[in-house]
């Protein structure tokens, strides 16, 4: 019965992401208008949609990671096909950490880029079947190989050990590059949410360690700052998906003392200097209580003299990526991402001048 039930709400949530945007408007209602911005229809609807099915309440870790798991199902759409999925297992600080490598069919046997991917859930849910879909989008999209991480989760492992055994995967996948058919100059870090915090750590530690670090790092809505709370929280508080009580819960969840929120491997847009770091791709979306955190930590990375692009999806709410196979505005998004990384990864890419990225700033 719950898979038959599973299966209707699928077909619904796809339905709904390929209605016209006309129809998706009446549908829709009044549009939702914030700081001078308007939520896409179609994710107003979803919205719609998420609330209709109960939405998300504070509940034990393990019931909160079957949602995750559930809400990925219902979002997932037709598999994207690459060349080969590899399951692996990458050595760690406190045992064997399950990865998965993606093949996509455009890239060369050797010598091509590896992007590192770090999924989200507040360090607390997901895994890498929930991220599988966006995953296999990269891959293709890129091109490039792409290696997932299903790093450590709180409650049951606190921080730090998610970043531990983000940057053993980095150091794995830099050691490993010619077994796995990678350049070792062009090996990416990327994430959402609180993977791209994870992401943005790594390129941190590694540069303080005097590498090897990443060529780039991609950050899709990071978690920058979990010891404040900008104004974004108030103004996104509940009612577009990841909600202020959703990451009070992550929080709670993910420290076992609170001080540590404090420290720059758990709050990123705390260290004291971001120069030297390697380029960055930063998105945020417009309607996510971590909007204005990731656009800090952007303006902070282009204050340093780090060159860093960005870009603001502002109709999208935290999560889109998740949606890449049944919303078109979601793929066209991700379809950004990918082309940046895609230009950051190129053999020859050069680095853009302080006076362009200047020009980049977010809002």
């Amino acid at each position: 019965m719950a898979s038959s039930l599973e299966a209707v709400q699928s077909l619904l949530v796809r339905g709904l992401g390929m209605l016209p945007p006309r129809a998706a408007r009446l549908l829709a209602g009044r549009p939702v208008r914030i700081d001078g911005q308007v939520l896409d229809p179609n994710v107003q609807l979803a919205l719609r949609l998420e609330r209709f099915l109960g939405g998300w309440e504070p509940m034990p870790a393990a019931e909160a990671r079957e949602l995750r798991r559930h809400d990925a199902r219902l979002f997932r759409g037709r598999r994207i096909e690459v060349a080969r999925v590899d399951e692996l297992s990458i050595p760690g600080p406190a045992g064997p950490i399950p990865a998965r490598l993606y093949v996509p069919e455009a890239v060369s046997k050797t010598r091509a880029p590896l992007l590192v991917y770090y999924h989200g859930g507040g360090h607390v849910i997901g895994d890498l079947d929930t991220h599988d879909q966006p995953c296999r989008f990269l891959a293709r999209e890129i091109p490039a190989l792409l290696l997932a991480v299903d790093y450590r989760l709180g409650p049951e492992h606190p921080f730090p050990a998610a970043v531990d055994d983000a940057v053993a995967a980095f150091a794995f996948a830099h050691s490993q590059a010619a077994e796995l058919g990678a350049d070792r100059d062009r090996i990416a870090v990327a994430g959402d949410s609180a993977g791209a915090n994870l992401a943005t750590v790594v390129a941190q530690q590694t540069t303080a360690d005097g590498g090897p670090r990443p060529a780039l790092q991609a950050l899709i809505y990071p978690v920058t700052d979990y010891s404040s709370k900008r104004p974004s929280y108030a103004k996104f508080a509940k009612g577009f998906f990841l909600t202020r009580e959703e990451m009070d819960w992550f929080r709670d969840n993910y420290f076992a003392d609170l001080d540590q929120r404090s420290d720059p491997r758990a709050s990123p847009i705390l260290a004291e200097d971001l120069s030297g770091l390697p380029p960055a791709h930063v998105v945020t979306a417009g309607f996510d209580p971590l909007r204005d955190e990731g656009e800090d930590y952007a303006h902070r990375l282009l204050d340093a003299g780090v060159p860093t692009t960005t870009r603001r999806e502002a109709g999208l709410v935290h999560g889109f990526i998740n949606a890449v196979g049944v919303s078109p505005v979601a793929r066209e998004a991700l379809g950004r991402i990918a082309a940046a990384i895609r230009a950051g990864l190129a053999p020859a890419a050069k680095a853009p001048s302080p006076a362009s990225t200047a020009r980049q700033r977010l809002p």
